[in-house]
């Protein structure tokens, strides 16, 4: 993909400049940012924006308020977070629009930052609605796009306030677009895709485009059992979601006609109830009632195999329900072994990164994506909306 128009070369110098940021970060019980990673990866955008003085206003949502002002989604938290971070207090006007904001925008001199409420507490977001994208625009003079995660959407801070400024892109969108370019124009083959998690129904689109583009794919997690159901597994008492017989059908058949392998767990540890530990089997012989969890041991050591053959990685989604215990040993040591495979390996979305560092394998990757879906429209090829509105370099 082609560069974009970078922060680097806008002159901001005392101006008023509207930066789209994902401060959509987890928290505790009682609200505190619990994970601040994406408030750390914007900090070389902002402290450039700092330096070189500018009147720096950010526009962020947090969790799903539905279009209402609900406070358990204020931003109050994450302003108390980033003030840390920046060395300076950060003012958090009461809405994103209107008369508080302005007023508040208007106080700003060189060098300052001001943080807008929550955008999702307006209806007006998420349906990219023109006049809410022009109260928002009316703020700045110019805008800066540095929330990845949020470009694959269509809303007004992401495309319709670029329409009415001057458009560009953050660093971190540079650096995003500048790693995640290398898995779709460049990959340095074997190029192998390491999938799991769940929602079949959401990822097919992604698994059809990676035959075009990947030598391998290896399927853990509950994505597997779709494929495991269809090519007769016995998988107990496990859910398997509904409704997706024909496309995995059509998905098989296009992958032979391709040529390309695609990997399922011929093992699983399983949940029998009434025990407690985790046991293994085979993935036509899972005891009624029983529950797949992970993949097991012979899937990982052959997922390890295709991988120690690999250059290029891209990973998404556990192997297994990897925040217990006992169905973590997947994903840990599946992963565990490619950090030690040379090679290119991207981890990509806040739940997998937030799976590896909590289990301690953030080493396997070069680079940890800070987009979840965005990511995975990227490396199909998808035009994304908040990047197609900006100007290329």
């Amino acid at each position: 993909m082609a560069a974009k128009r970078s922060v680097v070369d806008a002159p901001v110098r005392g101006r008023r400049v509207l930066v789209r940021v994902d401060f959509n970060v987890p928290q505790t019980a009682t609200g505190a940012v619990a994970d601040d990673r994406r408030i750390v990866e914007a900090l070389p955008t902002l402290r450039h924006l700092q330096a070189a003085g500018a009147r720096t206003i950010l526009l962020s949502h947090l969790g799903r308020p539905g279009g209402v002002r609900d406070m358990r989604y204020t931003l109050r938290p994450v302003v108390h977070a980033l003030s840390r971070y920046l060395g300076l207090p950060v003012p958090l006007a009461g809405d994103a629009v209107g008369a508080q904001a302005i007023e508040a925008a208007a106080r700003l001199k060189n060098g300052e930052f001001l943080m807008l409420e929550n955008l999702r507490f307006h209806p007006g977001e998420e349906a990219n609605d023109p006049g809410f994208a022009a109260q928002l625009a009316q703020l700045g003079e110019l805008f800066v796009e540095d929330a990845f995660g949020t470009v694959h959407r269509a809303h007004a801070s992401t495309v319709g306030v670029a329409k009415r400024l001057p458009a560009f892109a953050g660093l971190l969108v540079e650096r995003e677009v500048r790693e995640l370019s290398r898995l779709v124009e460049r990959p340095e083959r074997p190029y192998v895709v390491l999938l799991g998690g769940a929602k079949v129904a959401d990822k097919l689109p992604l698994l059809r485009s990676l035959l075009d583009r990947a030598d391998q794919l290896l399927i853990g997690g509950a994505l597997a059992f779709p494929f495991l159901a269809a090519r007769g597994a016995h998988l107990g008492a496990t859910a398997v979601e509904p409704g997706l017989e024909d496309d995995v059908a059509a998905f098989f058949a296009e992958a032979e006609r391709r040529g390309v392998p695609v990997q399922l767990p011929t093992d699983l540890l399983i949940e029998v109830p009434g025990s407690a530990d985790a046991q293994a089997a085979t993935v036509d012989a899972v005891p009624e009632g029983a529950l797949a969890r992970d993949i097991g041991p012979r899937t990982r050591d052959r997922f390890y195999a295709v991988l120690a053959e690999s250059k290029t990685v891209f990973w998404n989604g556990p192997l297994g329900l990897a925040e217990d215990p006992r169905f973590a040993p997947g994903t840990r040591e599946v992963l565990a072994g490619l950090a030690t495979v040379p090679g290119y390996h991207v981890c990509a979305g806040g739940d997998s990164a937030r799976v590896a560092q909590e289990l301690g394998v953030e080493g396997a990757f070069q680079y940890v994506s800070t987009g979840g879906g965005a990511a995975l429209e990227f490396v199909q090829g998808i035009e994304l909306p908040g990047l197609a509105v900006i100007p290329d370099a």
